[in-house]
């Protein structure tokens, strides 16, 4: 049977009658031979009833159970996928979409296919992406595990909204609509259960508008186990925000870890420091020296992860990247290495000298590392960023091109 086309008077013509397709109803499909037959069928009844000029793909993720042949004979259009994954389904059907808009959603029939207006009114108002919500929807007893509910997505959601500033108070929700444009600026890269969130991300990140629709969810009405791992796929979708947000990976903490040894140090440099009955000495000290260490290297790798993911189009563009290194040259860094070094390398032949001036024998330890300690700190410091600066600047030969 040919593809079927609704088109906005409600008739059902060929795909080669050449409509304006608005609407490209998109599903993932992997042996849901049960359910994506009444999935398809909502669908089409949704485009009939609402006068929306439409298609209905199913991207198929090589199905072994018959799902092709329901699909194809309800006439929607299937999309061989043979990447396996749930992103790489939905990346192979998007690429063969011809609506201005793409709504998908999981071919379970968790999600009610026929009532689908509330996310083309919210793309026709000009949002990028439209996001449904199952907490303000509705979840039907049996849809969502507890784990899921009360702890899974709730926490990655609103980890989602403090590392990129959304609306987004659903991360995971199989249902959402984004404009075809808008998925292709996103340059969408991952392939498994992350793609939900990645989504979220890279709208959040250029800027784009978001907004959020209540779905209710029901249960699957599949017999078989669903795909979904649950801590397999959550660790996925942390590991993703986190590494999409260098700020709070690394930049933060490493700042935190800078800050606290720096002070500890400086606390601790004219000697013993007594809290209530507690003596702290020069144990603690070198303690402190690396965790400055360790921040600086943390701070480094946020610079390093951010011009990377940019030179490699997973991130966009950032001004006040830009800012930096329009200020902070490789001749700059050399100078700021070298000069710390130096500071190091000075102290390190005053502590040597007092060793001398003791015949090179025994010394009070904590007047002796007191000197030793910031040298090392600085010399370490000092040779971080000449290094640093280099492979910086082979970043941002990348970065230029």
């Amino acid at each position: 049977m040919n593809d079927q086309v609704v088109d906005a008077a409600s008739g059902v013509i060929t795909r080669d009658a050449g409509t304006d397709i608005e609407v490209t109803i998109l599903m993932p499909c992997l042996d849901e031979a049960e359910t994506v037959g009444i999935c398809v069928e909502k669908a089409f009844s949704f485009l009939r009833t609402n006068g929306v000029a439409g298609e209905v793909i199913v991207a198929d993720n090589g199905s072994t159970d018959g799902s092709q042949r329901i699909v194809e004979d309800l006439g929607a259009r299937v999309v061989a996928v043979s990447e396996r994954g749930y992103g790489a389904a939905l990346m192979g059907g998007i690429a063969e979409a011809r609506g201005r808009y793409i709504i998908i959603g999981d071919s379970d029939d968790s999600y009610d296919f026929s009532n689908l207006m509330p996310y083309v009114n919210a793309l026709r108002d000009g949002n990028d992406l439209v996001m449904g919500n199952r907490f303000a929807g509705g979840i039907k007893p049996g849809a969502m595990p507890p784990l899921h509910r009360y702890l899974g997505t709730p926490v990655l959601s609103w980890l989602g909204r403090m590392l990129f500033r959304t609306v987004t108070r659903d991360f995971n929700c199989g249902l959402r609509g984004f404009g075809r444009s808008a998925a292709l600026q996103m340059d969408l890269r991952t392939t498994g259960m992350e793609f939900a969130s990645e989504l979220v991300v890279k709208a959040s990140l250029l800027g784009m508008r978001v907004t959020e629709v209540p779905t209710i969810l029901s249960p699957a009405g599949r017999s078989r186990p669903p795909h979904l791992r649950s801590w397999r796929d959550g660790w996925r979708h942390l590991r993703f925000l986190l590494m999409y947000s260098p700020r709070w990976l690394f930049l933060y903490p490493g700042l935190l870890a800078m800050a606290l040894g720096m002070a500890v140090m400086l606390w601790l440099l004219p000697g013993t420091r007594h809290v209530g009955t507690v003596g702290i000495d020069i144990h603690t000290m070198i303690y402190a020296g690396l965790a400055l260490v360790a921040g600086f290297q943390a701070v480094v790798f946020a610079v390093f992860t951010k011009v990377f993911a940019i030179s490699e189009g997973l991130l966009p563009p950032d001004s006040q990247l830009d800012r930096f290194f329009k200020y902070i040259t490789l001749e700059v860094g050399l100078a700021v290495g070298f000069i710390m070094a130096a500071i190091g390398a000075a102290g390190t032949v005053y502590a040597v000298w007092l060793w001398a001036r003791a015949s090179f024998g025994a010394m009070d330890p904590g007047t002796l590392l007191r000197i030793v300690v910031p040298s090392g700190v600085f010399l370490t410091l000092g040779y971080q960023i000449v290094l640093s600066s280099f492979f910086l600047s082979i970043l941002g030969l990348r970065r230029r091109r």
